[in-house]
């Protein structure tokens, strides 16, 4: 349901306000979208993958002994993690397609591709469990708990 012309002008002078107030916090609020973030992230982890894979390659070309192992391992695992970081990015923020802005758009629900909905269920249908019955309450502190199970095993002769 769209917003009212009253509405509006009142969510343009809040929002007009906000930015006075704090500059700071409005900047920080129109940052990058969740797919242009993802984007660099896997850029940037791309970048690192290829520079591990040259330092890779220069540990295998010289000939230093324990220092070209180590930076043979090193460049390995270099690799080995951007390549995770840069999956990660890629697969895990995929946004089918991003939504228009505007004072309705996060209450419109009609076309979104992953909507929700109730289902018939809840606390009426379920099985209640038997109540489990307390135990009854250890007497003494824990020390002399466990000096009571020791003598009671001293006198039995386990020990």
């Amino acid at each position: 349901m769209p917003l009212s012309e009253e509405e509006l002008r009142l969510l343009e002078q809040m929002e007009r306000a906000l930015a006075a107030e704090d500059p700071k916090f409005v900047s920080a609020l129109q940052g990058r979208t969740l797919r242009q973030a993802a984007r660099m992230r896997s850029l940037a982890a791309g970048l690192v993958f290829l520079g591990g894979i040259a330092m890779l390659l220069g540990g295998v070309m010289t000939d230093a002994g324990t220092v070209s192992v180590l930076l043979g391992a090193l460049g390995f695992v270099v690799m080995l993690a951007s390549a995770m970081v840069g999956l990660a990015a890629w697969r895990g923020h995929q946004v089918p397609d991003e939504r228009p802005a505007g004072p309705d758009a996060l209450f419109d629900f009609d076309d979104h591709p992953h909507r929700f909905e109730a289902i018939d269920g809840g606390r009426a249908g379920r099985v209640s469990r038997p109540k489990r019955q307390r135990r009854p309450r250890k007497q003494g502190t824990f020390m002399q708990r466990m000096e009571q199970r020791w003598q009671n095993r001293r006198d039995q002769g386990g020990y």
